[in-house]
């Protein structure tokens, strides 16, 4: 018999979880029911006593954040559950460690199990897996991805774009070539040139085009009082994600209830905070310290929120897998996977049961069974 993957023996895990979850289901409140973990909720509060020592016997769970304490949807939320005492509530112990925004160590560290869970793209999962690096998506938030292209309003068509100059921060990413692609665009035919961080470049004429995030450099540029226009793969069907998060095959192999309730205190924290947003940033500034931009912050997590809610077609956080059966063509198309990858073996790199548990028609199951 061939040796049982973590992931493998994760899916035996998940049928006894599946039960569980049932009964949760039948038996746990909505969050408009009982929302009895607001601010100040005591350890154990929202969770039964076999379940929290379940968690309890994780010991401490460590989540690496994508990029520093920035406000993105996958790190505000988390640092605002812990701060809200969600995770208390749920007995998960969670320490929380600030990302360098190198998706390829985040992938080695879960991989190694040095860190339990990590915010990567969906893209970051399918190449680590390619790479050999064994790690299980469990969430994403949206199929519009955070990596854009951004031009002056005189640009209204891509074509447009061919013979010029286009900024980049070191490489075109994936999905803006694609979108290029889409729409007909000689790619060949444009200059790249490494920018820095400075989004100026572009409003001085250094560069026609500026590769991006969707919710850093346009906000930034609008507050410099500048118009810009922001083409984005997504509306040119080039898949993408935002706002996925990641776990160690084998740590939730062993503890499928921590997973849930990781999800469950973060998507809890996700609705808080999109009422309260400027005391949840606040949260992510005191861990950051002296020099945290909380009003540009405060911007990128309403961009990031606003998408999730303009684009969700499920349950907040709930994996789409013709998405991740899209990204893995893309990628093999534009030649970016080691080794071509099927739509099945796509889709076993991720784990969407997780989220699934933590619904009830709909609605947040809180507090935990």
């Amino acid at each position: 018999m061939a040796p049982r993957t973590p992931t493998a023996r994760l899916r035996t895990a998940l049928a006894l979880v599946g039960v569980a979850a049932l009964t949760a289901t039948l038996a746990a409140c909505s969050t408009d029911e009982a929302d009895s973990a607001a601010p100040g909720s005591t350890a154990g509060s929202a969770i039964s006593a076999e379940r929290c020592a379940e968690n309890e016997a994780a010991g401490t769970v460590t989540y690496l954040t994508g990029y520093q304490y920035q406000a993105s949807a996958s790190i505000l939320e988390v640092i605002a559950a812990k701060e809200l005492g969600y995770f208390d509530a749920l007995c998960i112990d969670l320490d929380i460690q600030p990302g360098t925004g190198d998706t390829g160590q985040n992938t080695q560290l879960l991989a190694s199990e040095q860190v339990q869970f990590t915010a990567v793209s969906q893209q970051n999962i399918i190449q680590a897996q390619d790479s050999g690096i064994d790690i299980l998506g469990i969430s994403s938030y949206s199929n519009v991805g955070l990596e854009v292209l951004i031009t002056g309003p005189e640009i209204t068509d891509l074509t447009q774009l061919e013979g010029t100059i286009l900024g980049q921060k070191g490489e075109l990413p994936p999905t803006v070539g694609a979108m290029l692609d889409n729409a007909g665009v000689d790619v060949g035919s444009i200059q790249q040139v490494v920018v820095g961080y400075d989004p100026s470049v572009l409003t001085r004429g250094q560069v026609t085009s500026l590769t991006g995030f969707i919710s850093n450099e346009p906000n930034l540029l609008e507050a410099m009082g500048e118009d810009v226009t922001v083409w984005r793969p997504y509306d040119e069907d080039v898949p993408s994600s935002l706002g996925a998060l990641a776990v160690n095959p084998g740590f939730a192999s062993e503890h499928p209830t921590v997973v849930e309730d990781f999800l469950r205190a973060s998507f809890h924290a996700f609705e808080y905070c999109e009422e309260n947003g400027e005391e949840c940033v606040g949260y992510a500034s005191a861990l950051s310290g002296e020099g945290y931009d909380a009003e540009h912050n405060l911007k990128i997590w309403e961009t990031e929120a606003g998408i999730v809610r303009e684009s969700q077609t499920g349950d907040l956080g709930a994996i789409d897998t013709a998405n991740v059966e899209a990204i893995a063509a893309m990628l093999d198309e534009y030649s970016l996977l080691e080794t071509p990858v099927s739509a099945d073996d796509a889709l076993a790199y991720f784990e969407p049961a997780f989220v699934t548990a933590v619904y009830a028609d709909g609605t947040l199951v809180w507090p935990a069974p």
